[in-house]
């Protein structure tokens, strides 16, 4: 862990997880026994899916602007060996 504080970038990336889908029974009589709870399920992952999105979003953008760090430096670094 210490190490990884350490290392420029470590730990940086933001680690967006997909959200597991809800379960829907086939059982139409199991899914009316628990309507409530599959419902808030649902809800739940909605709610999720769309922080994942944002989470994608952020990381696409935070990953673009590292590259074109990156990609400043390695031209900085040919210019001072002369390449």
């Amino acid at each position: 862990m210490v190490i990884l504080a350490c290392l420029p970038g470590a730990g940086v990336a933001a680690s967006c997880l997909a959200p597991p889908r809800p379960f829907l029974p086939s059982d139409s009589q199991a899914a009316r026994d628990y309507a409530d709870l599959i419902r808030g399920d649902f809800e739940t992952y909605i709610e999720d899916i769309q922080r994942y999105f944002r989470c994608l979003d952020s990381e696409r953008a935070r990953a673009f602007e590292e590259a074109r760090e990156v990609s400043e430096e390695y031209g900085r670094f040919l210019q001072m060996v002369g390449d």
